[in-house]
């Protein structure tokens, strides 16, 4: 790469405040704005069954289209899209009734190739999941996945607003919030297994938990390596006061699993992984704020091998609290009903339902960030260089009220996914697949595996393109193709069944 080029680049996906917290509220409502619409639309007009290449066409573009154009062509207009969004899905709403056929349990249950009823290994029917598929899961992971990709290579372009991008020191930015999210969203997944060990009535040891938590963050440690070696071999532009000069996201996310497994002793001592995700983020915050951490991290010589990484080693403390955060999340939000609320929490936690739980845990979140960051209580900045306490609860706070939203608009739109009567676990699947876009629930099956297809397709485009030099229609020819492949890609390994374990 031309070394002139690469300083402009450089400097170029560099930011110094982002953007205001209530614009990105706009921006990013456009995600549950687009799901809304493909839920009204799929309740009652059944637009995506059977699922042609028009119904194909239509998903791509309320679930992929509206993100590309809302961080692009449509930044300065945020609310004008949530319009052109919301609107029609409330007329619809309100004017059109609920087909039967996704709104009501049918009574036969779903049969298998062999015209019976799909049985456990015992010969009695299975029973519907005590983890169930839940499609507002499926949304709010597959819509993060697709701003995710959308990110990582519009950034490049002048397209992409600089508000958007990731900061360098202090301030909110688009970009910063769909890193913390992507950590979140993988504790609230990784509690699935702790979860099945409970209700199992089997505990793991920790040496057992270590093993298996090591062996699934094998292969991020094999990306984090790959991109390391690719990044300095190829000489690609990068921002070293992100992670650091070898540190990258791939290796925060491969140490993860290992300490959430040291981390899970502690549940038995502490009420909630929330609460040990708040314990965590305070006691970094205290060492940023009582040494000289901060301007170590922020302002010390590159002389040996942990200065040169100290942005990455350091925030992982905070990337962890977000972990925990996310875990304890998924386990009020995964199984069936969310466990009830000890009774002396419960002048906290007032509704056991899902939706309550998450309402209550956003409201709470958001309380705690502004106080860190009212000039009267805490009087902190949100840093995602650091990853400090107000950007752990800022990202809490975002994450518990998008999965509000989205919990919501499944319950609106698909009341009696979860019915009671439903007694066959095959016919709930497939009502929650109903319910589900296609594309999300593609993005969603293999995130990882589309993560790191999105990071090798932008480092082809940026070896090929002068991406800086280039008009806003070029760039936007060159994102929608973009978003074509990724989301072809990702329809045709969930059409061939192949999921990619990483």
């Amino acid at each position: 790469m031309d070394a002139k080029y690469k300083s402009l680049k450089e400097d170029f996906v560099s930011n110094l405040s982002g953007g205001s917290v209530w614009e990105m509220n706009l921006v990013t409502l456009v995600a549950p704005a687009s799901v809304l619409l493909w839920s009204v639309l799929q309740s009652r007009k059944r637009a995506f069954t059977p699922y042609t290449i028009e119904a194909c066409l239509t998903d791509c573009l309320l679930n992929c289209g509206a993100i590309l154009f809302v961080t692009t062509i449509y930044s300065g207009y945020p609310a004008a899209l949530n319009a052109f969004l919301l609107l029609p899905a409330l007329v619809t709403y309100f004017s059109s009734p609920v087909k039967s056929e996704a709104g009501k349990p049918r009574p036969t249950p779903i049969r298998t190739g062999d015209g019976n009823a799909e049985k456990d290994e015992t010969g009695i029917e299975k029973a519907p999941e005590q983890l169930p598929m839940k499609p507002f899961l499926t949304a709010y992971r597959g819509s993060m996945l697709v701003v995710t990709a959308v990110g990582i290579l519009a950034v490049d372009f002048k397209v992409f607003p600089r508000r958007f991008a990731k900061v360098e020191n202090w301030g909110t930015s688009l970009m910063d919030m769909g890193v913390g999210s992507f950590v979140f969203s993988g504790g609230l997944v990784s509690a699935r297994s702790i979860l099945r060990e409970q209700l199992s009535g089997r505990k793991s040891s920790l040496l057992q938990r270590l093993r298996a938590s090591l062996w699934h963050s094998l292969p991020l440690l094999v990306l984090g390596a790959i991109r390391l070696f690719s990044v300095k071999g190829l000489d690609y532009a990068e921002h070293v006061s992100e992670y650091g000069v070898h540190w990258n996201f791939f290796f925060t996310l491969g140490l993860l699993p290992p300490f959430m497994a040291l981390f899970q002793s502690m549940f038995d001592i502490l009420p909630s992984y929330s609460v040990l995700a708040i314990l965590v983020a305070c006691v970094y915050q205290s060492a940023l704020d009582s040494t000289e951490l901060t301007a170590f991290i922020l302002t010390a010589p590159r002389t040996d091998l942990f200065s040169q990484n100290r942005e990455g080693i350091f925030s992982f403390a905070g990337y962890l609290a977000i972990f925990l955060a996310g875990l304890g999340t998924g386990m009020y939000v995964l199984p069936r009903r969310a466990p009830p609320v000890p009774p002396w929490l419960r002048w906290l936690f007032p509704f056991d339902s899902v939706f309550g739980r998450l309402a209550t845990w956003s409201i709470f979140w958001t309380i705690l960030f502004s106080a860190s960051t009212s000039y009267d209580l805490g009087g902190l900045e949100v840093s995602r260089r650091l990853a400090n306490l107000p950007y752990v609860l800022w990202v809490s706070a975002f994450n518990t009220a998008q999965l509000t939203l989205f919990c919501g608009i499944e319950g609106s739109c698909f009341r009696d996914l979860h019915n009671s009567k439903i007694k066959d676990a095959a016919l709930e699947r497939k009502k929650a697949k109903e319910a589900t876009s296609r594309v999300l629930y593609a993005f969603n099956r293999n995130g990882l595996a589309l993560f790191l297809l999105a990071n090798l397709l932008t480092g082809l485009v940026n070896m090929t393109l002068p991406t800086l030099h280039m008009g806003n229609l070029q760039a936007m020819g060159v994102l929608v193709a973009y978003m074509g492949v990724m989301s072809a890609v990702a329809l045709a390994l969930d059409a061939w069944n192949i999921s990619v374990k990483i």
